[in-house]
């Protein structure tokens, strides 16, 4: 059942009970107390829950980025801005940031964690920031003032999109995509005592470049990353980083298939791992899923329309205790329209089947490829032969009495489990029929590359013959220019031949012509003598 914004519905403050009346494994809107005014519609926010307040950190609108803080507080069921002033006895990374009253800056695609009573936020879009270096801001809840702080070390390059998780006194940071929309998949670690940061090289086999994925951490021992985008593509893959020997694993996951989507939002509650919202650039996820991390189990909780407001991407979920019950904190996002209502999820405990330790990410993922549905198949035969069997029992025959009444109750238990069992078995089975379409589909789709990579392969044989023809007809060219030159040799050697013979005639006729004036000029000096 999704969200209903008429019938699942609670009104905050004097006018309803609040959170306690919101139901389990379904979404409900959270109506502000009567009077109060919503903050602006967002997505690619940031959110926190801190001491029974929710606090939402910028965002964007209209391809605007937004600066302010707004609160909403569960007690009263009221929404309030947060007027921030810069802190005087900061370190800024920018001198302009102690001038005056300078606004917390606008940003989007950011992070934010909790840290002593403090916000930390952490890269994100700033289209008024001129580094090209993640930026680091807290913002102090007791003081209400803001400072950016400066960071050591290896300082990974400007980013939005990326995920970040505390574990201890460390931030971890994975992915994004920096300012030249390339996408990255880095791992670097700040320790927020010392603020210096680390880039962490981890073993080959990590998740591809992507940013708008989901990061938590297990046991303060494992990073888990879901999904994403990589501007094309979205993913559905889950990887699992050890914390202490740095390796890559992605584990087989157990249960229901789960939709690629990117823009979504998720939260670990001991250790199930809740994840509501995003979309795979053709709609929006209307499905609420759950993964349990010590057993690589999903399992859908709850689902909403196509049009439902949770059916967004770039929203935020939170978690929050009242009265030693936990609940689930939905925030903004866009569907088509800009989001700024709050919905509230009371989680169901969960109790899954098949029970084990959480190893190494090798041997979880080995022991989740294995026990898939074999073994749901095979305990359910066995009770179902103990269960027969029982079942041709004469109960009505037996005299009344404590033994009788036992065993009806057992029989009872059994058939209960024996219920459970065929429900599990029907469910493998479905599972097994799915994945036995997905694999024709895979197959129909390989021998439709093979014939595609076929022709292929035909085309470029047959540029490789015109490749060749070509080839020899370049080299008779050659042959023909080579010929074409030693006749231009020869040509020029005529050429000089001719003109040698043409001077030494020239030089021939010019002796001739000079004896014969000279003869006459003889001629002439001897008849004078006579």
């Amino acid at each position: 059942m999704g969200v209903e914004e008429e019938e699942g519905a609670i009104n905050g403050g004097e006018e309803g009970p609040g959170l306690a009346a919101a139901p389990h494994d379904r979404w409900v809107l959270l109506r502000p107390a009567q009077g109060s005014a919503r903050p602006s519609a967002r997505y690619k926010h940031a959110a926190e829950v801190v001491q029974d307040k929710l606090y939402v950190v910028g965002g964007s609108r209209n391809g605007r980025s937004l600066s302010d803080v707004q609160v909403f507080d569960f007690r009263t069921s009221k929404w309030s801005a947060l007027l921030l002033s810069p802190s005087r006895d900061s370190n800024q990374l920018n001198l302009e940031n102690n001038a005056g009253n300078q606004p917390f800056p606008a940003l989007a695609s950011h992070s934010m964690v909790e840290w002593r009573n403090m916000l930390l936020v952490v890269a994100g879009n700033s289209r008024a920031s001129t580094s090209n270096k993640v930026s680091v801001w807290f913002i102090d809840l007791e003081t209400n003032s803001w400072s950016a702080v400066d960071t050591y070390g290896k300082v990974p390059m400007a980013r939005g999109g990326q995920s970040v998780t505390l574990v201890g006194s460390r931030l971890i940071m994975f992915g994004g995509e920096d300012n030249k929309r390339r996408l990255l998949s880095d791992l670097h670690v700040l320790d927020l005592e010392t603020m210096i940061w680390e880039e962490v090289k981890t073993e080959k086999g990590g998740p591809a470049p992507r940013y708008d994925h989901s990061a938590a951490v297990y046991a303060e021992h494992y990073l888990l990353i879901f999904g994403g985008s990589s501007h094309s593509t979205c993913f559905n893959d889950l990887y699992l980083l050890d914390l202490q020997t740095l390796e890559w694993s992605q584990p087989d996951t157990q249960g229901a298939h789960i939709t690629p989507r990117s823009g979504h939002a998720g939260m670990m509650i001991d250790e199930d791992w809740y994840i509501v919202g995003g979309g795979d650039n053709a709609s929006g996820s209307t499905d609420t899923i759950v993964m349990n991390a010590s057993k690589f189990v999903w399992s859908v909780v709850t689902s909403v329309s196509v049009r439902d407001p949770l059916a967004c991407e770039g929203l935020t979920l939170c978690s929050t205790t009242v009265d030693g019950e936990k609940f689930l904190i939905a925030f903004g996002g866009y569907n088509g329209k800009y989001n700024n209502e709050i919905f509230v999820m009371k989680p169901k405990p969960r109790n899954f089947v098949q029970p084990r330790l959480f190893q190494s990410p090798a041997a979880a993922a080995a022991a989740a490829s294995v026990k898939a549905a074999y073994a749901a198949i095979t305990a359910t035969d066995e009770k179902t032969k103990d269960i027969v069997a029982t079942d041709d029992l004469d109960v009505k025959r037996a005299e009344p009495g404590s033994s009788s009444k036992e065993m009806v109750a057992e029989i009872d238990a059994l058939n209960g489990e024996k219920g459970e069992l065929e429900s599990r078995l029907a469910e493998v089975r479905t599972e097994n029929s799915k994945l036995k379409d997905k694999l024709d589909v895979v197959k129909l789709s390989h021998n439709e590359l093979t014939k595609e990579l076929r022709s292929v392969e035909n085309q470029l044989a047959a540029e490789g013959s015109r490749c060749q023809k070509l080839e020899s007809q370049i080299a008779a060219a050659h042959k023909r220019l080579e010929s074409a030159s030693s006749l231009e040799n020869e040509l020029e050697a005529l050429q000089q031949q001719i003109s040698q013979a043409e001077q030494t005639m020239t030089t021939s006729q010019r002796r001739k012509s000079g004896g014969v004036w000279k003869w006459v000029g003889g001629s002439a000096e001897v008849s004078d003598n006579e």
